[in-house]
């Protein structure tokens, strides 16, 4: 999910009370509900569960274990030289470290739940396992999620009461759910209902505004095929899908290119549905790699990496 989204779950979840529970208790919910975005700055380390994006920083056990500590002892630190420089209001609440500790671990859970609703996946065992869980039941940007958050928030602070918080937060999970239970029925779709598919892997992208409805992408026996769902008009059947497109990625020119450069390596690494475009330039053949959750088989160059059999790359 954005940022704004995460920010404004850990800035709900500290307007339920919590922030009243410490110091540092709303820089802690907000902090730790966007902090295993950092592993954006770490694609340049060798280890490569924490090069990836939604890898370690994503898990289980980085982003909810290793990473809340780190965090609240940082607030910790700041918390103590801000006292002996000069110390803080009479209203202002007592630090309780164990209380910070716990803000920080619940705001970073909502992190990977968050992005665990999206095409993109995340990798929720990693270091141990590189799979990736997805549930598809929201779009990266969701503005009905933004606005149940941002009206609880609104109405916590108005009323000075965690109550609205609390409501929009519960609103917010049941909205997830209910697009979790559409984006499962329609996994199941190209298979019960023309195309009668048999698919090795489906992705279920739903739209920014009509949620309910579904871009859908599936993989069966080295093609890829597009198509869409509407419940509200087949609950069982894609209501449109087009001719399978081969993706490529058995041609023994795209088995040679795929390890060709890091940046090929990563990007296969990370991609779900990969499809291979070839482009043949004289003496060369130019492999351009893209994924169908994102490029379609035009294989848009925003989500694209290319590699040549004459050394260049890109």
């Amino acid at each position: 999910m954005d940022n704004l989204t995460h920010s404004l779950v850990g800035w709900a979840l500290a307007e339920t009370g919590l922030k009243h529970r410490t110091r540092k208790g709303l820089a802690a919910a907000v902090l730790a509900a966007n902090l295993p975005d950092i592993d954006v700055v770490f694609g340049w380390v060798p280890w490569a569960p924490l090069a990836t994006h939604r890898g370690f920083t994503h898990g289980l056990i980085g982003g909810v274990l290793v990473l809340p500590p780190l965090l609240a002892g940082m607030l910790w630190l700041l918390d103590r030289r801000k006292a002996r420089l000069g110390g803080f209001a009479a209203d202002t609440p007592p630090m309780r470290f164990g209380w910070l500790l716990a803000i920080t671990f619940l705001a970073a859970l909502t992190h990977p739940l968050l992005d665990l609703q999206n095409v993109y996946a995340v990798q929720l065992l990693s270091p141990f396992s590189e799979r990736w869980f997805h549930t598809d039941g929201l779009f990266i940007v969701s503005p009905w999620l933004l606005a149940m958050q941002g009206l609880g928030i609104w109405a916590a602070r108005r009323k000075a009461s965690g109550t609205p918080a609390v409501a929009g937060l519960v609103a917010s999970m049941a909205f997830i759910a209910l697009n979790i239970g559409i984006s499962s029925l329609t996994w199941q779709a190209p298979r019960s209902d023309a195309p009668y598919a048999k698919p090795d892997r489906v992705f279920a992208s739903p739209e920014p505004l009509a949620f309910w409805r579904r871009d859908v992408m599936w993989r069966e026996r080295g093609a890829i095929a597009f198509g869409t769902y509407d419940p509200l008009q087949r609950l069982t059947g894609l209501t449109g899908f087009g001719n399978p497109v081969p993706d490529n990625m058995t041609d023994p020119r795209v088995v040679a290119a795929k390890g060709a450069t890091p940046h090929v390596r990563r990007f296969l690494a990370w991609s779900q549905l990969p499809m291979a475009h070839l482009e043949e330039a004289g003496s060369c053949t130019r492999v351009t790699f893209g994924d169908a959750r994102f490029t379609g088989p035009a294989l848009a160059r925003n989500f694209s990496v290319s590699a040549s059999d004459c050394g260049e790359g890109d």
